[in-house]
């Protein structure tokens, strides 16, 4: 009897969401769904490596001096390295202490922090079309995501998250146009990520972002993942025909995490402080 009455409370639910949903939401929900069993071949010719890109994704090749100009490689991403802290917190201590260890490393670089006081007039200016939307957004994190894409697209090169202390310096991902690191178990993390101007991606990030405009009734975080974060950007990431200049940073084969962001890590790259910034976020 319990069984069968959890079936038609199941079968219910599921009937009502489908009401729910348009024939074009249920579109968008099948590439959001299906988006984790086709990663692996999707990306398969994303993933930086020796063999096809030249490129020591260990970075032990690469000294603290390395220049894409001294060892002839054009570089197309520009030196710019931006931070975003929305809300009415102030960032925490540790942090900042991030930040000031990125700037050291990239000492050379445009250093642009973003906060409420200049993203409303950015977003305001640049993007008149999506204000409404972007200053509606349920959750502080979205209006993050979101402006990540837009700053991204605008101005081109990269995005850390506050919680990233660099270990060194960016410079040697500079040759490609687009790179993130790959995220477990699939897709890729936009917690860094570095890019050209007006970079095609990047542009059908922000195209794309009122079409997955869509609050999930009692689920947070598959609002927040599905409409501007993580999950959205790879979802889209595998609706793109052309995908030869969107680069995604793994590991080699036999560390194939290496450059991963979840939770409390160190990579090559950063110090990771874990995911205290994303859930700060969602309670601004």
């Amino acid at each position: 009897m319990i069984c069968n009455r959890a079936r038609v409370i199941v079968v219910g639910t599921l009937v009502l969401i489908l009401l729910w949903l348009s024939s074009s939401s249920l579109l968008r929900l099948y590439y959001l769904l299906r988006m984790p069993f086709v990663w692996k071949a999707s990306s398969a010719d994303a993933i930086i490596s020796q063999q096809h890109d030249d490129f020591d994704v260990t970075f032990a090749d690469y000294d603290a001096n390395y220049s894409t100009y001294a060892t002839g490689i054009r570089p197309y991403i520009p030196r710019r390295i931006h931070h975003i802290h929305l809300g009415l917190n102030s960032p925490p201590k540790n942090w900042l202490d991030a930040r000031a260890e990125c700037l050291k490393h990239h000492e050379f670089w445009e250093a642009h922090l973003w906060t409420d006081d200049n993203a409303d007039s950015f977003v305001q200016e640049n993007y008149p079309h999506l204000y409404a939307m972007w200053t509606n957004y349920p959750f502080n994190v979205q209006r993050v995501d979101a402006l990540r894409y837009m700053i991204l697209q605008k101005y081109g090169g990269a995005v850390l998250d506050f919680d990233l202390a660099c270990k060194r310096s960016l410079e040697p991902l500079r040759r490609f146009e687009f790179v993130a690191p790959a995220a477990n178990p699939a897709g890729f993390s936009i917690g860094m990520m570095l890019a050209t101007p007006n970079n095609p991606y990047v542009h059908a990030l922000v195209d794309n972002l009122p079409v997955y405009n869509q609050v999930w009734p009692f689920l947070p975080y598959a609002t927040v993942m599905f409409s501007t974060g993580c999950h959205y950007a790879s979802t889209i990431f595998t609706l793109q025909s052309n995908r030869t200049s969107i680069r995604i940073l793994a590991g080699p084969s036999d560390q194939p995490r290496m450059h991963m962001l979840n939770g409390v890590v160190n990579t090559p790259l950063f110090r990771h402080f874990g995911s205290s910034s994303w859930h700060g976020m969602m309670r601004d």
